[in-house]
């Protein structure tokens, strides 16, 4: 054992072992860490050939770098009152926008209810009786109708709005052709197709006269005319299409005040 233990080239022995377990030398480690970093950065590190980069190869590395392409579409995307784009509208003016939509749309909805709900007879008993407006001293428009002429039907509507509108300073009169008690106003007024509007001054004095189906400017105008007394309508003599007085359904009315 004594000359086992002071054997030198046994303790050379042991001290190669040893030293062969020691840790590797720094440049082993600094090798180590680079490919774990390069692991981490692998779009940057493939495209690095030169082991010693310039200036001009790092920044070539800064243009490709995720990162940078990140912010530089993030800068792209928001927009600043001097960029120019355009802004998304804000939500309290879409609120509004569609408030103001849902008002207009019941508006015009309420509104075609009530044109559609207009019908002769409605005119007729709102109507003034004919020897009334020839006696308040009033002009007056006389319509003659039927209640089986279809453009009559159409009309009432239009001549309701403007009777709603000139009501106070003009008299609105309904006539049935079919009620054998007009029919001296019938001879009178040249009636032959209805429906048949007729315009008088405050006087009964006949100004003009509109036959069939028109637009109902040519209705307002011709009142507004009457109602400001002027000496002659601007629509004195219109015939459009209307249904002829031939077809009359005739009966006598009864009540001596009807002018249905």
């Amino acid at each position: 054992m004594a000359r086992v233990a002071s054997n030198p080239l046994g303790l050379h022995r042991f001290r190669s072992y040893f030293q062969a377990a020691q840790p590797p030398p720094p440049l082993i480690q600094t090798s180590f860490r680079y490919q774990i970093k390069s692991r981490r950065f692998t779009t940057i590190v493939a495209c690095q050939t030169d082991p010693n980069p310039t200036e001009t190869s790092t920044k070539g590395k800064v243009l490709v770098e995720p990162a940078s392409v990140t912010d530089t579409r993030s800068e792209g995307l928001s927009s600043s009152p001097g960029s120019g784009l355009p802004e998304f509208p804000n939500k309290d003016v879409n609120k509004q926008i569609a408030a103001v939509s849902v008002v207009v749309a019941v508006g015009l909805f309420l509104s075609a209810r009530l044109d559609l709900g207009v019908s002769l007879k409605d005119l007729s008993a709102a109507a003034i009786p004919y020897e009334e407006a020839l006696s308040n001293g009033k002009p007056t428009v006389v319509e003659f109708y039927a209640d089986w002429c279809e453009v009559c039907r159409e009309l009432a509507p239009d001549v309701y709005k403007v009777e709603q509108q000139y009501k106070d300073r003009v008299n609105f009169v309904m006539l049935n052709v079919d009620n054998t008690k007009w029919e001296q106003e019938l001879d009178e007024f040249g009636v032959e197709g209805i429906p048949h509007f007729a315009f008088l001054d405050k006087d009964g004095n006949e100004e003009g006269n509109v036959v069939g189906r028109f637009p109902r400017q040519y209705l307002l105008e011709n009142v507004d005319s009457l109602a400001h007394g002027e000496a002659s309508v601007p629509h004195s003599r219109v015939v459009g299409q209307y249904s002829s007085t031939e077809s009359r359904k005739v009966h006598q009315v009864v009540d001596p005040r009807s002018h249905g």
